[in-house]
């Protein structure tokens, strides 16, 4: 984008002017704060070409605020109960339950065995066989792949 200096001379000057002319018209109002009569960044409803007054803008807010007062529990007759929490009583008698099963485990605790072999581990027999298994199929392979 190339700008001469005559053209940036130009848009400070035309700036200048604006900034007078908003003094002015400030003054001549009496320093009343300057209301937008229209949206002043496009949002989606005025990019969608929708305006909302300020009583339906305010209306909307106040909607808003409900929903979220709801949401939050500040604003409803009843706070809204936390789910999954367990309750005190629920608390003690779970207690009580897991006290009772290591008990129990402590007591039976030298007649159970535990198994030496980890579950779905083979043993020395099975392995042999699939490792005979898989030496005839590598065979056969071999033997169908010379043909």
């Amino acid at each position: 984008m190339d700008i001469s200096v005559k053209d940036l001379q130009e848009a400070i000057s035309i700036r200048q002017q604006i900034d007078n002319l908003q003094r002015r018209l400030s003054s001549l109002l009496r320093g009343a704060p300057q209301r937008p009569t229209a949206p002043t960044a496009p949002t989606a409803a005025a990019a969608a070409g929708r305006y909302f007054s300020p009583t339906t803008r305010a209306k909307l807010a106040a909607a808003a605020r409900a929903r979220w007062a709801r949401r939050r529990g500040t604003g409803g007759a009843a706070p809204a109960k936390k789910k999954g929490q367990l309750t005190p009583a629920g608390r003690r008698k779970l207690s009580q339950l897991m006290k009772a099963r290591w008990a129990a485990r402590r007591k039976a605790g030298g007649k159970q065995k535990a198994s030496s072999r980890k579950k779905g581990a083979l043993t020395p027999a099975g392995r042999r066989r699939l490792s005979e298994l898989m030496k005839a199929r590598w065979a056969a392979r071999r033997k169908a792949g010379s043909k």
